[in-house]
């Protein structure tokens, strides 16, 4: 990363301005026909998709966060989705921070890889252009019809809690073997029966309050949100139940964040079943009424926001080969090709209120980034979000590349990603 990177990337809050905030959703459920992760149409609804955020202003500027019931938004969808929340909200695209929560059961949507895909003969099943216009429409108008709730803040909460029985580690060792725990793995009692693995138990929430009244709840957690995927259904799966459950209940806005858990799955305890995805649902909704019981809270008076660029090296590939046929292998051959091709930088982005630092990364990091945000600030409360552009796939640690195992294999950014998403981290953490 070069000091270029940074350069005008400090936007702090002078003192004693007023901190204002507003928060919006819109409906961002495909149409029937509009195609899920990666070319399965839409068939059927079991619950609405939703897009939820927050509009920050410091009385300097405005900023805007986001988190999306999508599976991915990819390179110039991913800039679509910013671009016009910055518009909408009278900021600057790199004050907007655009996660997607990573349902399976919801569209992945890279836009340089349909841009490919367009190019060729018999091209598979693609978003059109006019869904795409009318949901991200949408979600602009939700945010500027914020602007006008814009109300104060002055008080940030910290809680935590340990979630029981949820997470689990997709890399496991057994017998000196390395063995894949997807997220179905509860289907064999011999996967089941395998320790939980490393994983970070704790789910963090951040609340924004004007004195004793909160006024927004962030929560953060690290585990792929799926049970099922890729049959036509459409749901904000167990972490949408549990978060709109809960937002019924304390009657206050709830946005979920995925943390870094491209090697986390919830296959130790997700058997496919309708029981184990409401179980799932309960035991996380628990964790978050916990973490809230746990708050502590002190006064906010300014904010800072940081932006950094990161440039990922691209995973090495063969050479040749036929062209896939079938439309879902064909389309996630071309991703990476699109990633290679790629020009502009990943957008990462982090905010600071008093003792509070909250990252947001681009594409699915591994547990280690997230543990190694932690350990470089102790003495702050450090929540971090994954699920940012998902153009570059998995972001493996070394390690990871030594060992082989799913997680490299669709990985689109290669060997050395883990120095330099770790000094992007560095960057935005050093105040």
């Amino acid at each position: 990363m070069t000091r270029r990177d940074f350069a005008g990337a400090l936007l702090a809050a002078p003192g004693g301005r007023r901190l204002r905030m507003a928060t919006f959703r819109a409906d961002v459920t495909p149409a029937k026909g509009e195609p899920l992760i990666w070319v399965v149409p839409a068939a059927e609804v079991l619950d609405p998709l939703w897009a939820k955020g927050i509009i920050l202003e410091d009385g300097s500027g405005r900023y805007v966060l986001c988190a999306v019931d999508w599976c991915g938004l990819g390179s110039s969808v991913h800039l679509l989705f910013r671009s016009k929340l910055a518009a909408a909200a009278g900021t600057e695209v790199p004050r907007v921070a655009v996660q997607a929560v990573h349902q399976h059961s919801a569209p992945y949507i890279d836009g340089d890889a349909y841009a490919l895909l367009r190019k060729m003969p018999a091209p598979p099943l693609l978003m059109s252009d006019r869904f795409l216009e009318e949901v991200t429409d949408r979600l602009a108008d939700a945010a500027k019809a914020a602007l006008a709730r814009l109300e104060p803040f002055d008080r940030v909460g910290t809680g935590e809690a340990a979630v029981e029985r949820v997470a689990s580690a997709r890399r496991v060792f057994s017998g000196g073997k390395l063995l894949v725990r997807y997220s179905g793995g509860g289907k064999d009692p011999a996967m089941a029966a395998l320790p939980e693995g490393p994983i970070d138990p704790l789910l963090k929430t951040v609340t924004l309050a004007r004195g004793s009244k909160p006024l927004v709840r962030l929560h953060y957690y690290a585990t792929h949100p799926q049970t099922f995927c890729c049959d036509g259904r459409v749901s904000g799966d167990f972490v949408s139940a549990a978060r709109e459950e809960f937002e019924r209940k304390d009657g206050v806005a709830q946005i979920y964040f995925t943390g870094c858990s491209g090697d986390v799955t919830v296959g130790k305890y997700n058997d496919g079943s309708e029981a184990a995805r409401q179980a799932l649902a309960v035991r996380l909704r628990q964790s978050m009424e916990a973490a809230i019981a746990a708050a502590h809270f002190a006064p906010v008076t300014a904010m800072r926001w940081q932006t950094a660029d990161l440039t990922l090296p691209p995973r090495p590939r063969p050479q040749g080969g036929a062209t896939p046929s079938d439309g879902q292998a064909l389309y996630r051959a071309v991703i990476p090709e699109a990633f290679a091709a790629r020009t502009t930088p990943l957008p990462l982005s982090a905010l600071q209120l008093a003792q509070v630092r909250i990252l947001y990364l681009p594409g699915e990091p591994m547990l280690e980034f997230q543990r190694f945000a932690q350990r470089l600030r102790p003495d702050r409360f450090v929540a971090v979000a994954g699920y940012g552009d998902i153009s570059p796939g998995y972001l493996c640690t070394d390690r990871a590349f030594e060992e082989g195992g799913y997680e490299p294999s669709a990985a689109n950014a290669g060997p050395g990603t883990e120095a330099r998403v770790k000094q992007a981290i560095e960057k935005l953490l050093e105040r």
